[in-house]
């Protein structure tokens, strides 16, 4: 396929591909396909509908959404006007979207449901937008002249001069062109706008090119926030190889329509697979004997295969036939969790535990686990077909380079590094070497094979009382594969011993407690009930042998709620944001080091 703008090439699908479906949606529990040619329609609309709102070239228009068909089609609208998409978190509060809308000097937004539009509605209110679009027809826009239906935008260009217009911008397209701003998710200080232009994105569809294999075939489901960069960088890739992409609004319903869609690909962060492995060996924990045989049975078979592969040997006839035997008992069960169609998922934005990745692989899910940033276009580096990896990223894709500066800061330089910061020159310059290198901030290596290996986020790295540097990552995966440990949060940075705030699984707690025959009142009662609490420390000690002794964590506090994005304790690709949850458990924190000498 020849490599040329991003919008030509969708124009020539368009045109090719007419009755082939290219997105999937359910619709009052019903899924319809939208054609090439409605996809290819619907951009062309949304870009005239822009022009006669009066939208220039290179202008700045926000797009706050979760995943929907309309999501894309507005996207690829905004850059068939030539007009640059600037995502925003449909979570965010009314203060972060103007914060953004502001510094990229966006005066159109397209929101998606009534939470968005009545954000929305808001920033028309006070003078920060000149036009609000609706991307859900059932949105209230409460009288509000200025903003408008999405069927209505694209009915507003069909005029001459708007079509006129769009041909004349279609002539104009340079690889140059800004493409998107893309503000980074501000776990720390306040966030930046990262500039992608036309060459980035180009450059990045080659690329996967050179290392992936994706075709019209293919099914995508859509999870991941398209606000993100993985997840969009992801779906240009899906629809430029001519693949079917699937979308769901809430990701939490992903378990209820895996089965359904039957993927056989799918983005996902680590959490998911950490979840979905502590959720597996839960339910395995309470089967009958002959069961829990069987199964670590077939997964010490998978492992094996496994261990074989990372060392690019293959299994003997022995090994071979026992594997046929798991395969047909146990593996294809736990794939049918995942829609049993799996052909590779791409797992990146965090670290990935080597056993639950281990766990995985031998059940025969090919977990395609990479690294990225919004600041290189997303990927960087990510398993290859052939030997297995285990322990590092896989090697960085053809045409970039990556090497370790100081510190083994890991340093990038290539077609797909952004172009800066958007009107922060010097925020550009702190991240950028002599010699054209990004800095990453995260600290790694490299094996022998060119693997990359990822240690730690260098700005992440707690510093003890006592000296020593504790990665909070390495630990919070540690705990996190425990089936009866939601969410984890470390706290040891400036103290004399590691901590931890602890979200249990609520659902799993209280089959415990049950088992036991422990009687409690409410909640808050049954997580300081000394029982519990034993519980959980058993657990810990036994979860955390491994971590060197500064490591460990030598006390903890139960929580009765959930991380939550809402209250900005996590980015929309579940990070930890730690100031906002130091913040709100404050008082728990203190609790844990008063009076305590471990």
């Amino acid at each position: 396929m020849q490599h040329s703008h991003l919008v030509e090439v969708y124009r020539q699908h368009a045109l090719e591909w007419k009755d082939r479906p290219a997105q999937r949606v359910q619709v009052d529990g019903q899924w319809r396909d939208i054609t090439w040619q409605a996809l290819g329609q619907a951009m062309e609309a949304v870009a005239r509908g822009l022009i006669h709102l009066g939208h220039r070239p290179g202008e700045r228009v926000g797009l706050c959404a979760r995943n929907m068909p309309e999501w894309t089609q507005a996207d690829f609208g905004i850059l068939a006007a030539r007009g640059v998409t600037v995502p925003l978190y449909p979570t965010n509060t009314l203060e972060q979207a103007r914060f953004i809308l502001q510094d990229a000097g966006a005066r159109i937004l397209f929101a998606g449901e009534q939470d968005q539009v009545d954000l929305g509605l808001g920033l028309l209110a006070i003078g920060e937008l000149d036009h609000l679009i609706a991307l859900d027809p059932a949105s209230d826009l409460k009288g509000e002249p200025r903003a408008l239906s999405f069927p209505a935008l694209l009915a507003l260009g069909a005029d001459g001069p708007s079509a006129e217009e769009l041909q004349l911008r279609a002539s104009q397209f340079r690889m140059d062109d800004l493409l998107t701003l893309v503000y980074t998710s501000g776990t720390t200080g306040e966030p930046k706008g990262v500039m992608l232009d036309h060459a980035n994105v180009s450059e990045a569809m080659r690329l996967h090119d050179l290392r992936l294999k994706v075709g019209p075939e293919d099914v995508s489901l859509c999870m991941l926030p398209l606000c993100h960069i993985f997840e969009r960088a992801w779906t240009y890739y899906v629809l430029y190889r001519g693949a079917l992409n699937v979308y769901i609004r809430d990701p939490q319903t992903v378990v209820q329509v895996i089965g359904e869609v039957k993927p056989t690909l799918m983005c996902a962060v680590p959490r998911v697979y950490e979840k979905a492995f502590a959720g597996i060996h839960g339910r395995i924990a309470k089967a009958p004997w002959a069961l829990r045989w069987l199964f670590r049975w077939a997964i010490s078979v998978g492992t094996e295969r496994v261990r074989l592969r990372v060392h690019g040997q293959r299994p003997g006839p022995w090994l071979g036939l026992q594997h046929k035997v798991a395969e047909r008992l146990v593996f294809t069960k736990l794939r049918g969790l995942f829609g049993g169609r799996c052909r590779f998922f791409p797992v990146a934005g965090a670290s990935l535990a080597d056993d639950v990745n281990v766990f995985f692989q031998a059940i025969g899910l090919n977990l395609k686990y990479g690294y990225g940033l919004s600041e290189t276009c997303a990927t960087v580096s990510c398993y290859e077909d052939g030997p297995l990896p285990i322990g590092t990223l896989g090697r960085p894709l053809e045409g970039l380079e990556v090497k370790l500066g100081e510190e083994h800061e890991i340093l990038v330089k290539g077609p797909t590094v952004m172009r800066g910061y958007y009107h922060r020159p010097e925020e550009t310059a702190k991240v950028m070497t002599a010699d054209g290198f990004l800095r990453t901030g995260d600290a790694g290596g490299m094996d022998a094979q060119g693997n990359l290996i990822f240690t730690e986020r260098i700005k992440e790295l707690m510093k003890t009382s006592n000296g020593k540097y504790v990665a909070p990552q390495r630990v919070e995966g540690t705990l996190g594969k425990d089936p009866f440990i939601d969410q984890v949060a470390i706290i040891a940075d400036s103290r004399n011993f590691v901590s931890a705030l602890i979200v249990p699984s609520f659902e799993g707690l209280e089959d415990y407690a049950r088992s036991i025959g422990l009687t409690y009142h409410d909640l808050t009662e049954l997580l300081h009930h000394s029982k519990v609490l034993g519980f959980f420390e058993t657990r810990i000690r036994h979860l955390q042998k491994e971590l060197a002794h500064y490591e460990q964590v030598k006390q903890f506090t139960l929580l009765p709620r959930s991380f939550s994005m809402e209250l900005g304790e996590l980015t929309p690709t579940l990070k930890l944001r730690r100031k906002p949850i130091e913040a709100a458990f404050k008082a728990e924190i203190e609790a844990m080091y008063r009076n305590v000498k471990p």
